[in-house]
């Protein structure tokens, strides 16, 4: 039975995607540098959180991430039918495309009022916890080399 299959589709979701490649690389890390990633991985995050918290800061607002479903006007397919040719074999052809309402997730940012004073006192708080953090990453990662050298 000869069949036309139709071309892969690209993920809906490419966040998703590219969270399963970064796993599947994490995968092929050594020892040491799993155990220095994870090590740090709440310093990173304290990085990431300091780094936000100073673009507030810099815009004078917030920007809340909103996510919501509109209709978008797409292309569809029908469905995939099979053929029985004249000597008995049998061919899957791909459905006709036209284009229908289709819900899709979207995600906006939207603007909220902050206030500057108590951001900046966040901001001081999440730099001294990080140095307090820092330190104890030191120690781990000097843990892990001793624990897996390369």
């Amino acid at each position: 039975m000869n069949r036309i299959r139709p071309r892969p589709r690209l993920p809906a979701r490419p966040a998703a995607a590219l969270a399963v490649a970064a796993t599947v690389l994490a995968a092929c890390a050594t020892p040491q540098e799993a155990c220095i990633a994870e090590a740090t991985r709440e310093l990173r995050t304290l990085d990431r959180l300091i780094a936000e918290t100073e673009r507030t800061i810099a815009r004078g607002y917030a920007l809340d991430r909103v996510e919501t479903v509109e209709p978008q006007w797409l292309p569809c397919r029908d469905r995939p039918r099979v053929i029985t040719r004249p000597d008995g074999t049998q061919i899957v052809v791909d459905g006709e495309v036209y284009y229908c309402w289709r819900s899709v997730a979207v995600t906006k940012e939207r603007p909220r009022a902050i206030d500057i004073a108590a951001e900046r006192r966040i901001l001081a708080s999440t730099r001294a916890e990080r140095a307090r953090k820092a330190r104890e990453v030191e120690r781990a990662v000097a843990a892990c080399r001793a624990r897996y050298p390369e």
